[in-house]
Parts: structure tokens; C-alpha cells; sequence
């Protein structure tokens, strides 16, 4: 194991000890607002993972969590991963495919997630011209999404376009994203909730939740720094993504309103250059929230 990673380990782990510890939390009255297993998207660990993935493993372990969105590292055979994941108590809950991978060869998609034992692949992005996502990339994506979630169903995958903030451009009486939820088909197309990218594309992630309920499967936990305007660019520099309950999205409602629609699995994706210091903190945040 490296050092880096054991000596962030070693302090990931204190940290997380001392902020769950009853002397730093507030009186613990009422219910806990956040009740699942603890996720993570394993972008988190992409400047760790490569140089060592059983270190970052072991870290994940550490840290509580079960569940983790990602893919087999490079250079690592599926069955390797595997018995990593289960050796530590880990379990792919969810994958991603790029979206050109996908719509050239979404059986291929389909086995991969299979061999994971995931049962959601994810598409994160859409291709288009930097800052002019457009109605004829949106009505692109509708017809492969429709296209390629009919094939991940038959395999008895959900497929999931995850929000990254482009497609909140107006359009009409909504947006583009509204567009694109009404004419995709629900038994094959659903949605994995980026909270910081809805807000940080001018949505209101409470109000997404309640207007499409039940299209919404998965969520990415992650908080947009306070003061930070936002863009439809689909990118704000990292040390905009800070702890959970610290930026300006309302966590708890967030929270609240997404067990109500039926979203069960959640991912914390800490896209800061911190996530060492920032993932522990994140973790004592949920663990502690209360209603």
C-alpha cells in the first residue's frame, strides 16, 4: 500500500471517529433523516484509485460505506474487483457508460453491469458544443435512450441519464431536461439526481423531485459552495464542491423529499481535490442530520 494512502486512510478514519463522536454532535432528538446505506461514486477516489485500489478500498470500507457507483479499475479483470469488493463488504449498486459506448453497444453495457451484479448503468453527460446544449441534442438523446434503456431492460438493468446542468436551457414553458423526461419512455428511461448540477444549472432540485417523482432512482450527494452563481456550462472548478450541509443546497428538504419518491440508492461524489477530508465530513453530516 502506498503511504499517501495509508497515511490518508489512517487520518480519514480518526476523522470520521471524532465528528460522530456524542461530544461534537448536537442534541441527537428526533429521527434520522437519512436512512440507507452509504454510497459513493468512485470518481470521488480518482486521483487515489489508480495508484492503489485496495488501498482505496480499504479506505471505503473504513469509512461505513457499502455501495459504490463505478466501474473495474483500469488494468483489473472484473473477477480480481469482485472479490475485492466482496472480501470488504462492497457492492456495485450502480455503473456508468459513456454515451457514445453505449448507444454503439448497449448489450455489451448490459453484460458488463451484469457481471458487476449492478442493476442501474448510468450516462452522465451528452454530447454537444461547449455552453449550446440544444433541442436537436435533446431530441438525439430521447431517441438513443429510449433505444438503449429497452435493451438494459430486457437484460434487467434500469438505465438512468444523470443530470449535469446543461439541460436546464429554456425551452418552451420549461427546459430542455423537462423535454427530454416527457418524451422518453418510463419503463425504459429513468434519472440519477445530481443535486449540485441541478442547482448549479438553476433548477431547484426539491421541485425536480416532486414534479417527477418516481422517474428519479438514484442521487449523487454532493453541496454547491455558498455565493457561487451558477452556469449551463456543466463545469464549476472543484473547490466550488464542499462538505454536505455546508454550501447552499437545503440537504435535509433535498433528503426528505427523495426517500418520499423512492430513491434508494444514494452516492456521494466529492469533486473537490479534499475528498480525503471532505468524505468523512460529509458521512458524520448524514449520519447525524435528525428531523
Amino acid at each position: 500500500m502506498h503511504f499517501s494512502i495509508t497515511r490518508r486512510l489512517f487520518a480519514a478514519a480518526l476523522l470520521s471517529l471524532s465528528l460522530s463522536a456524542p461530544s461534537l454532535v448536537s442534541a441527537q432528538s428526533g429521527k434520522p433523516v437519512y436512512t440507507f446505506p452509504l454510497g459513493v461514486q468512485t470518481y470521488t477516489y480518482r486521483n487515489m484509485m489508480p495508484k492503489d485500489v485496495v488501498g482505496t478500498l480499504d479506505l471505503i470500507k473504513s469509512l461505513g460505506i457499502t455501495e459504490i457507483e463505478g466501474g473495474v479499475p483500469k488494468g483489473m479483470s472484473t473477477e480480481e474487483f469482485l472479490k475485492l469488493l466482496n472480501e470488504r463488504g462492497i457492492k456495485v449498486t450502480s455503473t456508468g457508460a459513456g454515451y457514445e459506448q453505449i448507444v454503439k453497444d448497449p448489450e455489451a453495457v448490459a453484460r458488463q453491469a451484469k457481471a458487476l451484479g449492478a442493476k442501474f448503468v448510468m450516462v452522465a453527460w451528452i454530447p454537444h458544443q461547449k455552453s449550446n446544449f440544444s433541442l436537436e441534442n435533446a431530441k438525439q438523446a430521447v431517441a438513443d435512450f429510449n433505444r438503449v434503456g429497452k435493451v438494459l431492460k430486457d437484460n434487467g438493468i434500469t438505465f438512468c441519464y444523470h443530470n449535469h446542468g446543461y439541460e436546464f436551457q429554456p425551452y418552451e414553458d420549461g427546459t430542455l431536461f423537462d423535454y427530454m423526461v416527457k418524451n422518453t419512455d418510463p419503463k425504459y428511461v429513468s434519472f440519477e439526481m445530481d443535486i449540485l448540477w441541478a442547482q448549479h444549472g438553476g433548477a431547484d432540485p426539491v421541485a425536480l423531485l416532486k414534479k417527477y417523482g418516481s422517474r428519479w432512482k438514484l442521487m449523487h450527494l454532493k453541496d454547491l459552495k455558498k455565493g457561487i452563481k451558477g452556469d449551463l456550462s456543466g463545469g464549476t472548478p472543484p473547490e466550488n464542491d464542499v462538505v454536505l450541509g455546508d454550501g447552499q443546497i437545503d440537504m435535509p428538504a433535498v433528503l426528505e423529499t427523495a426517500k418520499k419518491v423512492g430513491i434508494k440508492h444514494y452516492y456521494i461524489e466529492d469533486e473537490s481535490n479534499h475528498e480525503d477530508v471532505q468524505v468523512p465530513k460529509s458521512i458524520a453530516y448524514l449520519k447525524n442530520l435528525r428531523k
